[in-house]
C-alpha cells in the first residue's frame, strides 16, 4: 500500500475509534476513492473491469454521502452506516435481497383461529434469543428468498418451544422443493412455506441440506430426513400491533415489511423510525420487543442479511406507531406455525 494510502488508512482507523463530531471530521478527510478501496478490501469485493469499478464507485460515493447527511442531521433515533450493500442502488438492492410477494393463486387460508386473542400476561420486554429459541443470523445473499428464512426462523422457534431443542433448519430445502406456489430466489410467501412444511411432513437440518443462495433441483434423498414438523399455521389479525404483541409473547412470528428504502438498506443501529411505505416486499421474523431509556417502544426483528448489517444482523423497529398497519407494514401480514 502506498505511503499516502497508509496515512489515510491510519486516519480512517483513528476516525473509527473516535466518537461523534471528531469521528465524522476525521473520516471526512479520507478521499472517497481511498474509502472505496478499503471498503472493497474489507468485504472482498472484486469488479470485472474498470468500467464496472467506476460505476460502483459512483454508487458507493452517492450512498456514503447520503448516509453521512442523514447521520449529520442528528435528529433521528437511529444511525445509518456503510455496509456490504453500499455499492448497490436502491433498485438493485431490492431486486436481489428481498423477495416477499403475495401468493400466485388465491391464498390458502390459515386455520382462521388466533389462539393468542385472550392473552393478557404481557411482560414489559421480551427477547426470544435469551430463551434459546433463535438460531444465529443467516445470510440469504443475492437470492430473493427472504420468505424461506422468515418461515424457517419461525419454525425453529416453535420447535424449540415445543420440543426443547433448537435446530438450524434448511432454507435451501424450501428454495428447491417448495415450488408449487413459491419461486425460490424469485420470491415467495411465508404462509405458503408453512403449507409446504405441513404437506412435506417436516424440514431437514441446515447441515444436511446447506444453503447455496441459488435455485436448485430438489434433492429428495436429503429432503426426506426430517427433524422438525409443524401441525398448522395461523394468521395474526391484520393491522393490529396489539395482536402482534400477543403473538410475539408466545413465539417468534413471521412478519412482512416494506424494506425498500435507503435508510433500511443502510440501517446500522438504534430504533428505526425512518420513512417507509406499506408495499410489503421483505419477510423477516419478530423475535421480541422492548422500550429504550427515552421511552421509545420497538420490535426486535431478525433479518437475513448477515451480521454486518444492522445491529449484528438485527433491527429494532418503532412499535405502537399511529398507523394501524405498523411501521413499514409490520402488522399487516404476520403469521406463525403451530406445533
Amino acid at each position: 500500500m502506498a505511503s499516502n494510502q497508509c496515512l489515510w488508512l491510519a486516519l480512517l482507523v483513528l476516525g473509527v475509534s473516535a466518537s461523534g463530531v471528531a469521528s465524522r471530521t476525521i473520516i471526512s478527510k479520507v478521499p472517497m476513492s481511498v474509502r472505496h478501496e478499503l471498503w472493497m478490501a474489507q468485504f472482498g469485493r472484486v469488479y470485472k473491469d474498470a468500467t464496472e469499478k467506476e460505476l460502483r464507485f459512483k454508487i458507493f460515493k452517492d450512498n456514503v454521502e447520503y448516509i453521512e447527511s442523514v447521520n449529520n442531521e442528528g435528529n433521528r433515533k437511529y444511525k445509518l452506516g456503510i455496509n456490504h450493500f453500499t455499492d448497490l442502488t436502491k433498485e438493485e438492492f431490492k431486486a436481489t435481497h428481498t423477495g416477499f410477494r403475495p401468493s400466485k393463486t388465491a391464498p390458502k387460508k390459515a386455520t382462521g383461529v388466533f389462539r393468542y386473542e385472550n392473552v393478557t400476561a404481557v411482560p414489559a420486554t421480551l427477547d426470544w434469543r435469551t430463551k434459546g429459541a433463535v438460531t444465529p443470523i443467516k445470510d440469504q445473499g443475492q437470492c430473493g428468498c427472504c420468505w424461506a428464512f422468515s418461515a424457517v426462523a419461525a419454525t425453529e422457534g416453535i420447535t424449540k418451544i415445543s420440543k426443547g431443542k433448537l435446530i438450524s433448519l434448511s432454507e435451501q430445502e424450501l428454495v428447491d422443493c417448495d415450488t408449487e406456489e413459491d419461486e425460490g430466489c424469485n420470491g415467495g410467501l411465508m404462509d405458503d412455506a408453512f403449507e409446504f412444511i405441513i404437506q412435506n411432513r417436516g424440514l431437514t437440518t441446515e447441515s444436511n441440506y446447506p444453503y447455496k443462495a441459488a435455485d436448485g433441483t430438489c434433492n429428495s434423498k436429503k429432503e426426506s430426513s426430517h427433524v422438525a414438523t409443524i401441525s398448522g399455521y395461523e394468521d395474526v389479525p391484520a393491522n393490529s400491533e396489539s395482536s402482534l404483541l400477543k403473538a410475539v409473547v408466545n413465539q417468534p412470528i413471521s412478519v412482512a415489511i416494506d424494506a425498500s428504502g435507503p435508510d433500511f438498506q443502510h440501517y446500522s443501529s438504534g430504533v428505526f423510525t425512518g420513512e417507509c411505505d406499506t408495499e410489503l416486499d421483505h419477510g423477516v421474523t419478530a423475535i421480541g420487543y422492548g422500550k429504550t431509556s427515552d421511552g421509545t417502544k420497538y420490535w426486535l426483528v431478525k433479518n437475513s442479511w448477515g451480521t454486518s448489517w444492522g445491529e449484528n444482523g438485527y433491527i429494532r423497529m418503532e412499535r405502537d406507531v399511529d398507523a394501524a398497519e405498523g411501521l413499514c407494514g409490520i402488522a399487516m401480514q404476520a403469521s406463525y406455525p403451530t406445533a
